[in-house]
């Protein structure tokens, strides 16, 4: 009386009934030519960071490569001249 057993079959994420299809989110400095990357408009630069002051990235935010480079000084130079916070809000 021979048991024999089964393989074990692993499902991994390239198993097409666990494929996720998320749409890829566009730049909005591309679609609305009016809008400006600029240090000092801190409103629009807020957008872009956490809630402990990280930039978020690209393929989160959806913005291209090079308004992505640009964002990210913007964001730096607002940072050095005290504009925005290195760090997110600090309770003691």
């Amino acid at each position: 009386m021979a048991f024999e057993r089964k393989p074990f079959v692993k499902k991994t994420s390239s198993d097409p009934s666990r494929r996720r299809i998320t749409r890829r989110k566009g730049c909005r400095f591309c679609a609305d030519v009016t809008l400006i990357i600029d240090y000092k408009d801190v409103e629009n630069l807020r957008n872009f960071l956490t809630e402990r002051g990280k930039i978020i990235p690209r393929r989160i935010s959806g913005n291209c490569a090079g308004h992505q480079r640009k964002l990210c000084e913007a964001i730096k130079r607002a940072r050095n001249i005290a504009l925005l916070p290195f760090t997110g809000k600090h309770y003691v």
